[in-house]
């Protein structure tokens, strides 16, 4: 399935609209202005919240947690390395994705089982970030578009505020 994430261009919160490749929006996500830490509710186009997301503040490294009905359904991770941007999206069992980046943050791999799941692509020109993802059909599609999120959080909504 495609799917077409953009953030929301002016809001309290980071809040993005995702859109399936006819322009229709399946995906809200709404984030909270005034928390520690970034919180963000991932929801159905109807506002019904499928997820959250949570920043894990005391940790070494970028760290944030995705729960479904309040448990912890996985976690995702930055990575330290050298020059590529590197995730592991933790979820139930022993087939984990490892989430493999470009050195300019803008094209990313979702690797799980040694295969390649997922593409991200991030929109160079824009007021404001978007991203085409592209999901295999088996996979889950609520896990890999909130670390889509996760990643942007990371990644990029650092660069905007210095």
């Amino acid at each position: 399935m495609l799917y077409k994430i953009k953030e929301a261009f002016w809001s309290w919160g980071d809040d993005f609209t995702i859109t399936d490749r006819n322009g229709e929006t399946v995906f809200l996500v709404d984030g909270q202005a005034f928390s520690w830490g970034d919180k963000l509710s991932f929801q159905d186009a109807d506002g019904r919240e499928l997820a959250f997301i949570s920043q894990t503040l005391l940790s070494w490294k970028p760290r944030f947690q995705i729960l479904i009905d309040g448990e912890v359904f996985a976690e995702v991770v930055k990575e330290w390395t050298w020059f590529n941007q590197q995730f592991t999206l933790d979820v139930p069992g022993p087939n984990d994705y490892t989430i493999n980046g470009s050195f300019w943050k803008h094209e990313f791999e979702f690797v799980r089982r040694g295969r390649v799941v997922a593409r991200v692509s991030k929109n160079f020109w824009g007021w404001t970030d978007s991203y085409g993802v592209d999901i295999d059909d088996n996979e889950d599609v609520v896990a890999i578009l909130c670390t889509c999120i996760v990643i942007d959080q990371v990644l990029h909504d650092g660069d905007d505020k210095k």
